[in-house]
């Protein structure tokens, strides 16, 4: 077995999850991950947890999916149960098809998401984390052969976390005690929004491998403004292309895109939540260094910022603060690296994709 595998379950094991002996552990990777679903169940075994193996594909969902009524989909009680009972949850997704649900109605893909909301939600409250394994469907779609996207993708998660922990902590120390923070790219983004009395979290790969963010919660009904998604957005098989949303009072009013607006309109649609921003992310990973279409990695590039339509993170929202609630989380991504800045309380932290404590940094 390739040595870069065993080190990426290693850190999912060791460092992501932090298992300890007799943990109930849920992992879940497509047939093409299968080499890495092993090397973490051995690594599972060596700690002395118990791992429960689920090798899922996404040929059979779409075959449920075309198959069921979406007024028929109820929340399946025992993956819930399963989910409940698990002390940590490892999630590995990778493709050799990375279109396999794209003719799926979008109204049926909405009512699957809402019916298994409570798994998510008993999800978030676990140990877990999701990662990526380098399968050539999806280093086709980053326009890679396999083995230079294999690179690619042991770069961003076979690395030293604790440096990179420190590197983001500079910018976590900004923006944690911060008021308000204004995002400008070009002529077609200017958004402000409160994040007053929001947790700013480092995500040093512990949740999401590779990790290379720090990301906090707007205020939700603080958002106003207008923003152009001007890098695509691949959902259920489907590029969304230079989505627009302009929002006012936190909620979005007008919205379109380039291409698959319909499927944009879906996902807005999923419930009340999911017309307003439930996170605001800053990727700080230098080791991600390309768009590849796949937001695991993309979110995390570090000239650029990301804005999640619908829920939450609850870890970003102390207790009585207000929580946004939906159905949904979908990432949408900034390029900011030319003619863009960030603003935190009326200061640049982040001029054209350089940070203030970076070389290069232009006051």
């Amino acid at each position: 077995m390739d040595s870069r595998i065993r080190t990426h379950a290693d850190i999912l094991v060791d460092h992501c999850t932090d298992l300890d002996p007799s943990d109930d552990v849920l992992i879940r990777a497509p047939p093409v991950a299968e080499d890495l679903a092993v090397a973490v169940a051995e690594r599972v075994g060596e700690v002395g947890a118990n791992p429960s193996v689920s090798l899922q594909s996404e040929r059979a969902t779409r075959a449920y999916l075309q198959a069921s009524d979406a007024e028929d989909f109820e929340t399946p009680e025992h993956l819930l149960a399963m989910m409940e009972s698990a002390d940590a949850f490892i999630l590995v997704t990778g493709d050799l098809n990375t279109a396999e649900l794209s003719d799926v109605p979008t109204e049926k893909l909405a009512a699957f998401r809402r019916a298994r909301r409570p798994i998510q939600e008993a999800r978030m409250g676990k140990r877990w984390v999701g990662t990526q394994f380098p399968a050539s469907g999806s280093a086709q779609k980053a326009e890679m052969s396999t083995e230079e996207y294999e690179e690619f993708v042991y770069e961003a998660v076979n690395k030293d976390w604790e440096a990179q922990r420190d590197h983001q902590q500079q910018m976590v120390e900004i923006l944690d005690p911060a008021e308000e923070v204004r995002i400008v790219s070009g002529d077609t983004t200017d958004i402000r929004m409160s994040v007053a009395g929001m947790k700013t979290v480092n995500d040093d790969g512990r949740k999401n491998l590779p990790g290379g963010e720090v990301f906090t919660a707007p205020v939700p009904d603080s958002v106003a403004g207008e923003v152009l998604f001007d890098k695509p957005l691949l959902r259920h098989g489907r590029e969304i292309q230079d989505a627009y949303l302009r929002f006012e009072d936190g909620e979005v009013v007008e919205h379109d895109a380039l291409k698959n607006a319909d499927l944009l309109a879906s996902i807005l649609d999923t419930d009340e939540g999911a017309r307003r921003l439930g996170e605001l992310g800053i990727g700080m990973n230098r080791d991600i260094d390309r768009f590849t279409y796949n937001m695991l990695f993309d979110e995390k590039m570090g000239d650029t910022v990301h804005m999640a339509v619908g829920k939450a993170i609850e870890e970003t929202v102390p207790e009585g603060q207000p929580l946004n609630e939906s159905a949904v989380h979908t990432d949408m991504i900034v390029d900011m690296s030319e003619n863009s800045f960030i603003e935190v309380d009326g200061d640049v932290v982040q001029r054209n994709g350089t940070f203030r404590f970076e070389d290069g940094f232009e006051e």
